[in-house]
């Protein structure tokens, strides 16, 4: 398998190389130069696998000979072998035509352990083979910083920097990154929002110098690795309710739009995905864009479901590569301009498929509190206020009564318990093996929006103390 930037300008990579390299040299992402098929058949032959063994068969084109079959297997079983449920990622029905499916059993209880516990493995597993070692830089909105941290720590050949928007996370999620004790971790919080924390790690990227000298890898979504585990999932869900005989619709609660991109790349592979419906917070600006063909970028504000306080979905990029007829030139022109004016308007260039497939649908705090009360109510069910929008997102959707509907559960209640408290009423307890997270002590640099004060400390924090 190859992977090809969707800027056109950067070198056509194998898995390993694009694992390691996370965001292309041409400042684009890496994509698959053509996808897996999965036909009808091969997809009822999923029905019945362990979570593990159908990431095997969804994974396994994707790495090539990078890892053998009996490799990635280990790998795979050894990933999900901790999670807190016995189906890794169990689906609830709530209603007649919408069902829910829980991605909150990993360690740090966040979607985003589906995938990382995966990477941390195949970073290992690669590094090892090729005796490299590498800086990790990411950022985070909230889960991403935890999960990559978990999969990470520890690990002899990884030193792991993470960037955090200063109190824009829970303080549920703060911890969870700033309170491991391992001397490979480094948090870092930033004066400013998730943008500007996504754009110093971007920059640092593309300064080829301080990226070649440090050894920069990511584990955020612009990594390949990220969106190819997060592929699993709508396999086992739409598998579970009938496909390939079945169509499915997906409703996710979207912000840097990987999540929702993994779907996409389900179906085009050969899942039978009728509609994907994207989620936002008040910063709705991918609901704009799916209205209007306009993507136009506005201040962050903050929210209850503070991991979707984004403005510009790195992912995107992804999908735009696809919409204007994989023209890497013309993917780099549009972002450029929309670096430098906020906006660009593709009207009519969208693409019919893009179009059809799918739906923006915006929940401001009160519908999402509201959310959250009717379905305790309705069902017991807790959940977390991205979960809300993605289940909201799901029932106020237009469509076939025929087509059952899928909500991405994201986070555990408990990361957001100051949310569920105001719209249930009760206050849900962290999971036993986090029940001290609060007397934990934290580790936390606070460094202005100033790439090069940021790139002095991860230099500075990569010196061996012996040298320092």
């Amino acid at each position: 398998m190859k992977y090809h930037s969707t800027r056109g300008a950067a070198p056509v990579l194998e898995f390993d190389e694009v694992l390691l390299a996370g965001l292309a040299r041409d400042g684009g992402l890496y994509l698959p130069e053509s996808w897996p098929q999965f036909s009808a058949e091969e997809i009822r032959g999923l029905a019945g696998l362990s979570y593990a063994a159908l990431a095997q068969e969804i994974i396994q084109p994707f790495v090539g000979s990078a890892l053998s079959e009996a490799e990635l297997t280990a790998l795979l079983e050894d990933a999900y072998a901790g999670f807190g449920h016995a189906a890794v990622a169990p689906l609830k029905q709530l209603d007649s035509r919408t069902w829910m499916i829980e991605l909150f059993h990993g360690p740090t209880l966040a979607f985003k352990d589906y995938a990382l516990q995966v990477v941390g493995r195949l970073f290992d597993h690669v590094l090892a083979h090729q005796n490299r070692r590498v800086t990790i830089v990411g950022a985070t909105s909230g889960d991403t910083g935890s999960a990559a941290i978990e999969a990470c720590r520890d690990r002899e050949r990884v030193r792991i920097f993470i960037l955090h928007p200063k109190g824009r996370v829970s303080e549920v999620q703060r911890r969870q990154m700033t309170t491991v004790a391992a001397a490979n971790v480094h948090n870092i919080a930033i004066e400013g929002s998730f943008d500007d924390c996504q754009d110093l790690v971007k920059a640092m990227f593309n300064d080829t110098a301080f990226r070649d000298e440090m050894s920069l890898s990511a584990v955020n979504s612009i990594n390949w690795a990220r969106i190819m585990a997060q592929i699993v999932y709508y396999f086992a869900a739409a598998v579970a309710l009938g496909a390939p005989d079945r169509r499915v619709a997906f409703a996710v609660p979207t912000g840097n739009f990987g999540n929702v991109y993994a779907g996409y790349a389900a179906r085009q592979m050969g899942l039978p995905i009728a509609r994907l419906i994207v989620g936002s917070n008040r910063n709705d600006i991918l609901t704009r864009f799916l209205g209007s063909g306009a993507m136009e970028m506005r201040p962050v504000e903050p929210s209850l479901s503070p991991s979707m306080d984004i403005q510009v979905s790195s992912n995107f990029e992804r999908l735009l590569f696809d919409i204007l007829e994989q023209d890497g030139e013309a993917v780099a022109e549009t972002l450029t301009r929309f670096r430098s004016t906020g906006q660009f308007d593709l009207g009519n260039r969208r693409g019919a498929e893009a179009l059809g497939l799918f739906e923006g649908q915006r929940l401001d705090d009160e519908e999402t509190l509201a959310t959250m009360a009717r379905l305790y109510r309705t069902t017991g069910e807790l959940i977390d206020p991205h979960s809300a929008i993605g289940v909201a997102a799901a029932q106020n959707s237009a469509r076939d009564p025929a087509v059952p509907l899928v909500a991405l559960a994201t986070a555990h209640p408990a990361k957001f318990p100051d949310a569920v408290e105001r719209a249930c009423g009760l206050r849900p307890a962290l999971p036993a093996r986090l029940a001290d997270l609060f007397e934990r002590k934290e580790h936390c640099t606070l460094l202005p929006n100033d790439l090069a004060v940021v790139q002095a400390e991860v230099r500075r924090q990569s010196v061996p103390e012996e040298v320092q």
